[in-house]
């Protein structure tokens, strides 16, 4: 099972190291001196300082493989560049702005899973029932509707018209409580998770509507086993699989979703320094994103193939 986890996860190397190798050719590619974006603004403008034997002593004089293995050398060390618009350090945006984008996505995750798993399978137990289509009608209506309306129509009643929750940011102010956070937090991952709850609930139905119809399901009925029992013990089990492989590779997803409900909620994460990074034409800040989401891709596969072999012992030994 080590040898197995071991070779996926190597696995990953050679895949990102061809998207690093697209992002290099990307930053080459854009308009004006590539310097510009690897040079930090107070060494540009300090008296004295010589561009030309920069580029010499650095070695960004030198064929353009060579220079690829500096930039690579400093990616190792967390040294991303620098933006075009106002020279900020990208790592500190980062830094600045990754926390929020992951609490907000880990939010939106953790009312997603609980949500779409508990209404799929009351919707698989309920088959043709009220409940049953009054949750499809949801499913379809959640997966229909594009995220900033949602977000728009929960701005307008929950914080303009009944003023229970706030209009948007993080926090009131940088010394908030908890609670401050929570209510801030509340309907940005609710609006974010809604969309997958949409989508979990009705893979979980018909995956549990597949494994109803199993004969080791008729047959431990046929024991006289509880219902309750037959559906924990024996049915969802099996349906769980598909189910939280969905939830891994939405991950990625769910991260590159936050830049339309940042800017409806005015949250300060990484959505919006994308955004506002795309719309300035700020190339550094859009590629160091483009290779951080692929990261995340490809370690989310990762964590597909690790749970399937969990889950299943015939991968592993296949």
């Amino acid at each position: 099972m080590l040898k197995y986890f071991s070779f996926r996860f190597l696995s990953i190397i050679p895949m990102l190291f061809v998207v690093v190798v697209i992002i290099f050719a990307g930053l080459q590619l854009t308009p004006g001196d590539p310097m510009n974006y690897l040079i930090s603004p107070e060494m540009m403008s300090s008296p004295g300082f010589d561009m030309e034997a920069y580029k010499k002593a650095m070695g960004l004089d030198a064929p353009v493989y060579i220079q690829f293995f500096h930039w690579l050398g400093d990616l190792f060390q967390g040294n991303f560049g620098y933006s075009l618009v106002d020279g900020s350090s990208i790592t500190t945006m980062i830094k600045n702005r990754l926390p929020a984008t992951m609490e907000l996505a880990a939010g939106a995750l953790i009312v997603s899973s609980v949500l779409g798993i508990l209404l799929g399978l009351l919707s698989s137990i309920k088959q043709n029932s009220s409940a049953d289509y009054g949750i499809t009608v949801l499913g379809i209506v959640g997966i229909s509707i594009p995220e900033f309306f949602v977000g728009i129509i929960a701005i307008q009643i929950f914080a303009i018209e009944f003023g229970w929750l706030p209009v948007g940011g993080r926090f009131e102010y940088a010394d908030s409580g908890l609670w401050d956070r929570i209510t801030h937090l509340v309907m940005p991952s609710l609006v974010l998770g809604f969309a997958l709850t949409a989508a979990l609930m009705r893979y979980t139905r018909g995956t549990m509507l597949d494994v109803l119809g199993k004969d080791y399901v008729k047959t431990a009925r046929s024991k006289g086993l509880p219902e309750w029992k037959v559906i924990t013990k024996h049915a969802f089990r099996n349906a769980l699989m598909p189910v939280v492989l969905l939830l891994v590779f939405r991950l990625p997803l769910l991260i590159g979703g936050t830049v339309v409900i940042e800017s409806v909620f005015s949250w300060p994460g990484m959505g919006g320094m994308i955004l506002n990074a795309v719309s300035a034409k700020d190339y550094p800040v859009v590629m160091v994103a483009t290779m951080m989401t692929a990261g995340m891709v490809l370690f989310a596969s990762f964590l597909v193939d690790l749970i399937t072999a969990m889950l299943d012992p015939r991968i592993r030994f296949d």
